[in-house]
């Protein structure tokens, strides 16, 4: 098993009043989840805590390439289960985001829907693996703008894939080897409105694990806090 260390937080922020994110962290199996929820109050909070708990039930005695096969299941049981919940309240619309990532083998796997991320610090050099699955992500992909700019669009908060939306499941995935010294940060939009990626490459390559994730907190609650902030940060050892 490849040795890592890591540290997770999620927070309410200053702005609204119920926490729609989710966060899991199953280091013994070697997977990690941000969920980001959708919905309003009861929406959103239901429909990460029902992401984060699929996948939270994935058999731990599974082989890896068994791993990644229930990660996709558990995450297509959980937007099914969001869209009956959904219909059961008068059909209303309620989702999440997700961003997992499995370690497996010296390999990492990344399924993501939505905006939340997964960034890699590899040799001092910061990379943004996922990509938004949003509204102003085409305008980013045409040249018309940078992810720090898009941040600030009018319509940054309008994504087009969620778990929980929409008739079926769209998840992208990503696959890659993991070296020691690497550095991985998944979290949820409420940090990337106040993190360019000059700050997220300055903070990740001074701050030690025990302070990393509460200090990338501080940043987004000194900015404004307007977003729950959800943050999960694993080194390769």
């Amino acid at each position: 098993m490849t040795q890592v260390r890591y540290s997770a937080t999620t927070h309410l922020g200053l702005k609204r009043k119920v926490n729609e994110d989710s966060i899991l962290a199953l280091p013994d199996q070697q997977i990690w989840v941000v969920a980001d929820g959708m919905g309003g109050h009861a929406g959103g909070d239901f429909a990460s805590q029902a992401v984060v708990d699929s996948v939270a039930m994935i058999d731990p005695t599974l082989p890896p390439v068994g791993l990644l096969n229930a990660l996709r299941e558990t995450l297509a049981r959980s937007h099914e289960l969001i869209l009956t919940e959904a219909a059961s309240r008068g059909g209303v619309t309620m989702g999440s985001t997700v961003v997992t990532f499995a370690i497996a083998e010296g390999h990492f796997a990344t399924f993501w829907a939505g905006d939340s991320r997964l960034y890699r610090l590899q040799n001092g050099v910061l990379d943004m693996l996922t990509t938004d699955h949003s509204v102003v992500a085409e305008f980013v992909l045409a040249g018309e703008m940078t992810w720090d700019e898009a941040e600030h669009h009018p319509q940054s908060n309008a994504i087009t894939h969620a778990v929980g939306v929409g008739e079926k499941l769209e998840l992208e995935k990503i696959r890659g080897q993991v070296f020691s010294g690497d550095r991985f940060l998944l979290c949820s939009d409420g940090l990337t409105k106040y993190a360019t990626f000059d700050i997220l490459t300055n903070y990740l390559s001074h701050e030690p694990i025990e302070t990393i994730t509460e200090r990338l907190q501080q940043l987004a609650l000194d900015g404004g806090g307007a977003d729950n902030i959800s943050i999960i940060v694993i080194d390769i050892i």
